[in-house]
Formats: C-alpha cells, structure tokens, sequence
C-alpha cells in the first residue's frame, strides 16, 4: 500500500509540476485534520510521510495519567504498557494507527482535503509562475477550442488558461496547436481555484507588442504617450520623442514598414495608426484624426475638452470614418471631446472675454455716452442764450 502511496504521489508531482515536498506538506495537514476530527478532537497527531524510505505512519499522542478525565487525550499507564513497555505515568505516549482505523468518514474527509491542497499548490504555481508576468505578452498555444461557446483553452508553461470567445479578436480563427501571443491581464486567487485572466483585445497587448518590436520604445528613446483601440478594426498609438534626432513614427514603422507590419500580422491584420504626439492639444487633435487632413482646430475656452475641427469637404467622410471610428478613437486617444464640421459649415468659435474685461467696456461705453449727452446739453443751451441776445 505505501509503494502504491507514494507513486501515486509522484506521479501527481510530475503531471502538475509541483515540489513532492510541498504535496507531502499538505497532505500530512490534511490527514492530521482528518484524524482529529475522527477521534473526537484528540489534541495531539503525529504523521510521517517520508517519500526517500517510502514509511507512512500515523498516530495520536496520549498523556499517561494515574487517572483519566480526558479520555480522548489521556490514558492509565495500564493501557499506555499496551502500545509502549516504557510507558511511564507523566509522559506521552504514541498510539500507531492503522489505516482501517480511519474510518470512512476520516478516509473521505483526507481525500477531500488532499485534493484541496493539491489545488492550492496548483493555485500557488501559478500566482508565482504568472504573477510576475501581469501586464506582459506571453506566447501561448491553442490546446483545444470548444464548440458550444468559442472559447478556448491555451497552454501557458505547464497551465491551461481560459481565453474567452469576448477576449479574442473578431478575426481570430483559433485551431490546436496554433500560438499566439495573449496579454496577461490579471491573476486572481479564489477558495475553489486561480484564475488568470488573459486577452488579445486590451489596448495594452499592442502596446506592448510595440516593445518587442521597436528597440527604441523599449529603451525608452521613443514613449508610447496614449492608446485607443477597436480590437480587430484599427489601432491608433501616439508617440513622442525627446530626443531631436529619433523619429518617433519612423521608428515604430521600421525600415520598409517591417515593424508595424509584424505587429498588424500578429493582430490579424488590424490597422494601426502611428501619430506624433504633441504637447499642443490642437496640433495633437490634428494628428490623430489621421488619415484625415484637418483645416483648423479651436480649443473650447470654458474649461471643458471640447475641440471644435474644420475639414475639407471632401474629408469629412474621411475624418469621421465607418460609423464614426476615426473620429471615437481620436477623442479617446487625446481626452478631447471632438466636434467635426465641414470648411463650408465650419463657425470659428468666438473665445469669451473675461467678466472683467466685459464690465471695463461697459462702463467705458457708458461713460461715451455720457459725454456725448453732456456735449449735446451744452450746445442747445449756447443755442438759446444766442436767439435770446
């Protein structure tokens, strides 16, 4: 039984690619547990699982005593002389257990509570294999994928991770074996099992594509200032560098354009838009309505950002794009809230003067007309005096 024992724990350490002494550790727990609670709450257990000289032995520790009160954790020295000749009145006593002695009910509750601490040194695997690994790309390979629902189970190192049907890109055609690259969003630890939440739709996935590929977005030569995305559709990253003489969207395009073509490859073909950052919000709104050209960008003055663009008319389309993409990506990829108007329509939104300035020229006008009154008075007056002389 005990070689029986211990293979089977092998091979379970092999199949889960977990420590054999992390396994023993949980299970000489639970058969501790399962022996105290089956012997009425006996205090003391001892168990010994040694995997090198494959021994297995359990038992419960008794005070010999001349005269019993507690009898689930005491014994006369008469009985304790049954289980040890040197037994003496004041010292403990090991009571070896056989398996059978168990009982069903402690049998099920040690399978029930190995079983657990074989989950949990799952879960701690893969919190310390993949909690270093939150918010990086990780290549995974399609293990299979299920047909009721469309999600599909991907092998990570030694994990199978759920990617979600609603994770996955609206062009993906996942098939086993196939490997594809998955952003490692979150990883979660609950009772029952550790989840790791992964996805090809964050925005942060093509970020970090742009690491791998652009050495200068990895050095931090080049920053990756702000991301929008579609997942799928169109992806518009804004770039900037403080450095004169690096080309910020040149270098994410590589030379030929083989940088971005392998990010867009990876992502099935999704379009992606490289635009030059800038500090200055309407030079910046211009640029990330790309590939549209734009006329004239006026800031909102009330505080709120809102840019109000002029475009050819024959850009508007363009501007906008399919079902107002272009213009949605280029409002979340610079914060402003983006009112677009043809050149034929556009109205220059006139900036509001400042209360103070508008009371300045209300009593300037004011006095005006006062003065214009005064001088009006003085020369009917200088008119009667005449005709009365």
């Amino acid at each position: 039984m005990n070689n029986e024992f211990f293979d089977a724990l092998e091979l379970i350490a092999r199949e889960k690619g977990i420590s054999i002494d992390y396994l023993i550790e949980k299970i000489t727990n639970a058969i501790t547990i399962a022996v105290k609670k089956d012997f009425g709450g006996v205090e003391a257990v001892n168990v010994v699982l040694d995997p090198l000289t494959r021994q297995y032995k359990v038992s419960i520790i008794k005070d010999v005593v001349r005269e019993v009160e507690d009898p689930v954790n005491q014994i006369t020295l008469e009985e304790a002389q049954r289980y040890s000749k040197r037994a003496m009145i004041g010292e403990p006593v090991e009571i070896k257990l056989e398996t059978k002695q168990f009982g069903r009910i402690a049998a099920q509750t040690a399978k029930h509570v190995i079983r657990q601490g074989i989950r949990e040194a799952e879960r701690e695997q893969m919190m310390n294999q993949m909690g270093g690994k939150v918010g990086e790309v990780v290549t995974a390979t399609v293990n299979k994928i299920d047909p009721a629902n469309g999600n599909a189970f991907v092998q990570m190192d030694k994990n199978e991770v759920l990617l979600f049907k609603n994770e996955q890109l609206p062009t993906d055609d996942l098939q086993p074996g196939d490997k594809i690259k998955v952003y490692v969003v979150d990883v979660t630890s609950s009772e029952k099992r550790c989840s790791l939440k992964i996805s090809r739709t964050h925005k942060d996935l093509v970020k970090r594509l742009f690491e791998m590929e652009v050495p200068e977005i990895f050095d931090g030569t080049v920053q990756v200032k702000s991301i929008s995305r579609e997942a799928g559709s169109r992806t518009k990253i804004a770039v900037y560098s403080k450095d004169e003489n690096v080309d910020p969207i040149g270098a994410c395009i590589g030379p030929k354009g083989m940088r971005v073509s392998n990010i867009i490859e990876e992502l099935g073909g999704e379009k992606i838009d490289v635009i030059q950052y800038s500090e200055d919000p309407a030079q910046f709104i211009a640029a990330a309505l790309s590939p549209a050209d734009v006329t004239e960008v006026i800031l909102s003055d009330d505080g709120e950002k809102i840019a109000f663009v002029s475009v050819p008319d024959s850009q508007l389309s363009l501007a906008i794009g399919n079902k107002g993409q272009n213009a949605k990506l280029a409002a979340r990829l610079t914060g402003y809230k983006i009112d677009i108007s043809p050149d034929s329509a556009f109205t220059p939104v006139a900036p509001a003067k400042p209360q103070k300035e508008e009371e300045e020229t209300v009593d300037s006008e004011t006095d005006e007309l006062m003065e214009e009154q005064q001088e009006t008075t003085e020369e009917i007056q200088q008119g009667v005096e005449q005709e009365l002389e």
